[in-house]
């Protein structure tokens, strides 16, 4: 094979359709758009769920629920997975983000108590479970709310 031999497979290649070009490319005049009509016109054609005049299906259904705008998103974290830390450090919602144990958009960041915690951390500005409490301060941890 050589540089002037290469070619697309075959059949990969389309030719542009090019419309309204006068009556010898078969697509003059009407221009693929047929005789009158919405679609005929500049601009027309209808919007995204028009059913041609029927009650469409986003009105034919009932609403349902609210979005709260007061909801709070919590990441959830296990004393298990504070072990990346180093003993003796201090851990907070910034710390966690770049270890990557906190990824995407949370507005608050707790930790429960599944798992065993065998160093000494500070944690701070993180909630923490009544479970979690107790198993960081019996490392010999403190835990500031």
């Amino acid at each position: 094979m050589k540089l002037h031999e290469l070619a697309p497979a075959e059949g990969s290649r389309h030719k542009r359709k090019r419309v309204g070009r006068g009556p010898g490319s078969g697509m003059g005049k009407t221009s693929t758009r047929g005789h009158k009509g919405h679609n005929a016109r500049s601009g027309g054609g209808v919007r995204p769920g028009f059913e041609g005049g029927q009650m469409p299906l986003h009105r034919r259904l009932p609403k349902r629920g609210f979005n709260n705008i007061h909801k709070r998103i919590v990441a959830v974290i296990n004393v298990a997975d504070l072990d990346r830390f180093e003993s003796g450090e201090s851990i907070n919602e910034i710390s966690l983000r770049e270890v990557g144990l906190v990824k995407g958009n949370y507005d608050q960041v707790k930790i429960l108590g599944n798992g065993e915690v065998a160093k000494t951390f500070n944690v701070k500005g993180c909630l923490v479970s009544k479970s979690a409490m107790e198993k960081i301060e019996a490392a010999g941890g403190k835990v500031e709310l």
